[in-house]
């Protein structure tokens, strides 16, 4: 057997306490310098580890990166607090969520890759946006099943709408979302198009300026 293949094969595995070392130190750099910036270099000495290391656990800056996106922080379910609104309050006004800077600097972080490398779009696609559109669906199926949405609500088109709502303030219009935004797009625009009328009047009234 090849030297060098059987030194390898003994070599501690990056996993546990070491992987998750790893993974914060990439994602604090994503959003320092971009995805674009990143490299394996970097990622090796804010860890203080090889880049053998990193590429014997990630084939590439692809791979590494989506690995730090998908083990980030963040609820792995939603609070069923009773109502469509205090679930949508909780699920994006909590840690992971739009009002969360860390949150919105990543995800600020990947757009030019996303734009740019097909395959990197369609793996952060499988790896991450489907489990945080599978999370958001849970919330709109616990509504569907307490009997608060219409008959007629698409849920396909109105369960990101939050999310796109937000995101464009914040990427177009430059203005970072607070819980004060996340509610008054709650209550204004997603709760009149998806509850049934009889409940729409017990949306809480917004404040006017």
């Amino acid at each position: 057997m090849n030297l060098s293949r059987a030194l390898g094969k003994h070599r501690p595995r990056v996993e546990g306490d070491r992987e998750r070392e790893i993974l914060e130190e990439t994602l604090a750099i994503l959003s320092e310098v971009g995805y674009d910036r990143l490299t394996m270099d970097a990622v090796a000495t804010r860890a203080k580890a090889s880049k053998a290391t990193l590429y014997r656990r990630w084939s590439s800056k692809a791979n590494l990166v989506l690995d730090a996106l998908t083990q980030s922080k963040g609820p792995h379910t939603f609070a069923d607090t009773g109502s469509l609104r205090g679930d949508l309050q909780t699920a994006f006004c909590g840690m992971g969520g739009l009002t969360d800077p860390d949150t919105v600097a990543v995800f600020s972080s990947v757009l030019t890759a996303i734009a740019r490398d097909p395959e990197f779009a369609e793996q952060f696609r499988q790896q991450f946006v489907e489990e945080k559109s599978r999370l958001s669906r849970e919330v709109w199926e616990r509504a569907r099943q307490r009997g608060e949405l219409r008959d007629d609500v698409d849920l396909d088109l109105l369960a990101p709408a939050l999310a796109g709502i937000v995101l464009h303030r914040v990427f177009v219009m430059g203005q970072l979302p607070d819980e004060d935004l996340i509610t008054r797009v709650i209550d204004q625009i997603i709760l009149p198009a998806a509850l049934r009328p009889e409940l729409v009047a017990g949306i809480p009234s917004i404040p006017k300026d």
